[in-house]
């Protein structure tokens, strides 16, 4: 058996989502954040917002077929997952954490809003607008094309699994939509419109499906989050989760 189905999720509302999401509306030039990028946690919605994931995956048989779980490194993200299939019920798969999963890295423009980097990297703000956000690397940072290509990498390890016919993966927005720019083969055009009428809410579900190894990936669905709106505890946030997502050219 192969995998013919990728199930991807978005980590719930992070601490520094709330944080990023405040500085921005004071017009502030830091986001104030307790902990390095790996280490932040869910804020107590986000916590919600992973029980009301749970139960969804539960509803729609989740693990009625063999499932690999495959898990970014970051703590928002394993705490997602973790809650989520506990408030599910289900069982939880062996889980690979896999590194290539980490959100993606802003360098020296990590932490800063975008009145911070306008400030303080004039120039390179320049060259963001210039190059476009799909190539525009910051320094000690990653483009969108570097993102892609370490999923291209992670996929090539998808096709070697033998066993489950389902991969959960627990990672970031980034992640979510760079997965779905390679399994779809989309170029810069493509994807750059997609991420303009598009995003990545949290704790949100898109699914991608192939009839095998070799065949065309389809997008099933994407960011799903009707039941973050049914739960009574939970709600829809669209934190970008980083300061330069899609409202850059």
């Amino acid at each position: 058996m192969a995998v013919t189905e990728i199930w991807l999720v978005r980590h719930g509302e992070s601490t520094a989502n709330v944080a990023a999401a405040r500085a921005e509306a004071a017009g502030a030039e830091v986001i104030e954040v307790d902990h390095r990028d790996a280490d932040v946690p869910l804020s107590p919605l986000g916590e919600e917002q992973s029980r009301a994931l749970g139960a969804e995956l539960a509803d729609r048989g989740v693990d009625d077929v063999p499932v690999a779980l495959w898990v970014s490194p970051y703590l928002r993200a394993q705490q997602t997952i973790g809650i989520a299939l506990e408030a599910g019920g289900l069982r939880e798969p062996s889980r690979r954490v896999d590194e290539r999963l980490r959100d993606r890295e802003l360098g020296v423009l990590d932490l800063l809003t975008s009145t911070g980097v306008r400030n303080r990297f004039p120039d390179e703000e320049r060259r963001r607008r210039w190059l476009g956000k799909y190539y525009h690397r910051p320094a000690g940072g990653e483009s969108w094309a570097d993102v892609m290509l370490r999923l291209r990498s992670l996929l090539v390890d998808v096709d070697r699994l033998d066993g489950p016919d389902r991969l959960l993966v627990a990672a970031h927005d980034a992640v979510v939509m760079l997965t779905v720019a390679v399994c779809l083969d989309l170029d810069e055009p493509a994807i750059m419109e997609f991420a303009r009428t598009h995003t990545v809410a949290n704790a949100s579900l898109t699914r991608l499906r192939r009839d095998a190894v070799g065949a065309p990936w389809t997008l099933e669905e994407f960011s799903a989050v009707e039941h973050l709106a049914e739960s009574p505890d939970a709600e829809v946030t669209e934190h970008s989760g980083r300061k330069d997502d899609a409202r850059v050219r």
